[in-house]
């Protein structure tokens, strides 16, 4: 076997390989990590090959510490690797771990969209990889749990495997008049842009800046990998979406919806539109990504609706592993896991006990 980093000129053979993976993702693809180099992240996209064949690999995003001389090594939705080839999968991890030390990284981490009911746990593990339990109530950088739909069928098939609700809603908004528009460009992007804030406002939740979305479009959607689309009533934009394509893969990934016309369910013909385009781009799977890791929640769940709604598509809930780390250094790990977690709740603390504020909920 053997290992390197893959350059450019060797792309449309990375994602080749990620695409046709049973796990592979967009996240790990070579676009991904152009997109996040512009917003600080350096991508090392590292391989192992036999007989001339990529047989395991990982795009590591490389994260400098702010006034340290240290880093952090993330590989987002990898590694990715041939389920038959373990020895492949502890080649990348050592050769990820030497290059880790070069850089100066305290920790690698990865998150496979693997289950934990697939056996290759004990594979990550093997590989020097250690499980991390779960605190964030959502499954740490990328969402633990998914809801995936099976679009292999004929779309009459998925559509019969929606809830009748779910049906009558996608039909009551076509005849409401509700259109949703796929053929746009990047000057729509400030639309959608403007709609995600209204729903950050409402749901409470922070979003990224235009510059990322206007990034994301030049690297993404005009290679073919993304697409936006808009929801529209009487010509005024009332919901949004960005939905990924990266192999047989559909992912929704950004949504937003305005305050008004809610009740013409624009949401629910947007999400059937996207269905619709994933099938044309030949996709079998189209996940809607993040839900509650409390799959049976009840109305005090915050995320029962996301489910709820999710579930109503004819989606199955999805667990995933989780994070698995490899310390790199056993003191700034520390500080980074424990100490730096340990500092922060202290602060917040001391300022709520000076203004006098209570503490924030778990939904914010």
């Amino acid at each position: 076997m053997n290992v390197r980093e893959i350059p450019v000129a060797e792309k449309d053979r990375w994602n080749a390989f990620i695409a046709a993976s049973p796990i592979g993702d967009l996240l790990q693809s070579f676009e991904w990590g152009d997109l996040k180099q512009r917003s600080g992240w350096e991508p090392i996209r590292v391989a192992v090959e036999d007989d001339g064949k990529i047989v395991a690999a990982a795009s590591v995003l490389k994260r400098k510490l702010p006034r340290l001389n240290k880093c952090i090594f993330y590989a987002p939705r990898g590694p990715v690797w041939d389920m038959d080839r373990p020895d492949a999968l502890q080649a990348l991890v050592a050769a990820i771990k030497e290059i880790g030390l070069k850089h100066g990284a305290i920790l690698f981490k990865a998150d496979p969209p693997v289950t934990p009911d697939s056996g290759l746990a004990g594979a990550l593990e093997s590989a020097g990889l250690k499980n991390l339990p779960d605190l964030s109530g959502f499954g740490g950088v990328q969402p633990r749990c998914v809801m995936k739909l099976d679009i292999s069928s004929s779309l009459d098939d998925v559509l019969a495997g929606c809830k009748p609700k779910w049906r009558y809603n996608i039909r009551l908004a076509e005849k409401k008049g509700v259109v949703v528009r796929s053929d746009l460009t990047k000057a729509d992007l400030p639309t959608f842009y403007e709609l995600l804030k209204e729903t950050a406002v409402r749901d409470r939740f922070l979003v990224r800046g235009y510059s990322y979305y206007e990034d994301m479009w030049d690297t993404l959607v005009e290679p073919g990998y993304a697409r936006l689309f808009l929801a529209e009533f009487d010509g005024e934009a009332v919901s949004g979406a960005l939905s990924y394509v990266f192999g047989d893969k559909c992912w929704y990934t950004y949504g937003a919806s305005s305050n008004r016309h809610r009740n013409l369910m624009p949401n629910h013909l947007m999400q059937w539109r996207m269905i619709e385009w994933a099938k044309e781009c030949g996709c079998s799977v189209y996940d809607f990504r993040g839900v509650s890791l409390n799959k049976d929640g009840g109305e005090d769940d915050h995320l029962h609706g996301l489910n709820r709604f999710k579930e109503g598509f004819g989606a199955q809930f999805v667990e995933y592993i989780g994070e698995y780390d490899m310390p790199l250094s056993g003191f700034w790990y520390w500080a980074w896991t424990v100490g730096k977690p340990r500092a922060s709740a202290i602060l917040k603390a001391v300022g709520r006990r000076k203004t006098g504020a209570a503490p924030a909920s778990a939904d914010v």
